[in-house]
């Protein structure tokens, strides 16, 4: 178990990470989401041990995770770090990257160890090239797996997707998800990618200005989300007045919802104007006006502009 207490950190006088509390259990998947700057890879680093902590503590299986103060090499032992940097060795082929902390004793098992890796990540047929010859995208992969060659206890990705072709990313998410829970390892994510959060987490922490707003499951935070900040998170949203959705509520009180949450109908007290349309593949992500806000629906086909349709929510 992972357990954080009650942690601050700052790089100078202002706090970048304020008063933490969460315990995380071995072999769960937590994605960390929320906008740029809110402290998200300062904690992975925190937890890793980059950093000392200026309050509080961190302990993983009862034993203090420590700082540079304490140790000469900053980082744990049992867990490996993705920063977004990469850091791989250019000079070095994919094979020796992946390769570079493994036992030279066993060099047929090295060799297996590298190739289950790199088949992995679809990097295979790159074994011989230098690293300085990649992609961004390429590089990633690379450091993705490298991280994963001595099954770490604990891994803690920072950004780990954010190069990878859309087309490759599902298949190595499910790939490496899959994975880490076979070896039931302890995986901590900060992602801006929705994706991660919902499909892959076993729960998600919300972070803002250095504080978690929620931690809970990932479906429950989606579903019934505390404010629009928290909403926006996983795409655009809806903050409209309630009575115009039902008609029986409070003028004052307003509702959250998602553009998937409403249609167009007959008529009802929510009448907008198409401004524009955007093609999504399988729908069209409207944006329509109602006295000056915007409001975003889904439509199976595409909408006329200055077009005026009514709006109500799609389980009415």
């Amino acid at each position: 178990m992972l357990d954080i207490k009650n942690i601050s950190f700052s790089y100078t006088d202002k706090p970048v990470i304020k008063n933490l509390n969460f315990t995380i259990n071995k072999g769960e998947n937590i994605a960390i989401i929320g906008e740029s700057g809110c402290g998200k890879s300062t904690l992975l680093k925190l937890i890793y041990g980059l950093y000392d902590l200026d309050e509080g503590e961190i302990f993983y299986d009862g034993k203090p995770v420590l700082g540079p103060k304490y140790n000469l090499i900053p980082g744990m032992p049992y867990m490996k770090y993705l920063a977004q940097d990469f850091d791989l060795s250019p000079f070095e082929t994919v094979a020796e990257n992946v390769g570079k902390f493994l036992s030279n004793g066993f060099a047929n098992m090295k060799k297996l160890r590298v190739q289950e890796l790199l088949e992995m990540v679809e990097m295979e047929q790159f074994s011989n090239v230098k690293a300085k010859f990649l992609s961004g995208g390429q590089q990633q992969r690379v450091a993705l797996v490298r991280v994963l060659a001595l099954e770490p206890e604990v891994i803690l990705l920072d950004e780990p997707f954010s190069q990878i072709d859309a087309f490759r990313k599902n298949a190595l998410r499910r790939n490496l998800f899959k994975y880490l829970k076979q070896k039931n390892i302890t995986c901590i994510l900060a992602t801006h990618d929705s994706s991660d959060a919902l499909s892959f987490a076993d729960e998600t922490i919300v972070m803002r200005n250095g504080e978690i707003i929620v931690k809970d499951n990932p479906a429950k935070i989606y579903e019934d989300p505390e404010s629009r900040y928290v909403a926006s998170l996983f795409g655009e949203v809806n903050e409209i007045a309630t009575h115009l959705l039902l008609s029986y509520e409070d003028e004052n009180h307003k509702t959250l919802v998602y553009p998937h949450q409403l249609k167009m109908t007959a008529e009802s007290d929510l009448p907008v104007k198409i401004r524009r349309t955007y093609f999504r593949g399988n729908h069209y992500l409207i944006e329509s006006v109602y006295k000056r806000q915007l409001i975003f629906f889904e439509s199976e086909i595409d909408l006329p502009l200055e077009e005026n349709v009514f709006l109500k929510l799609n389980y009415l």
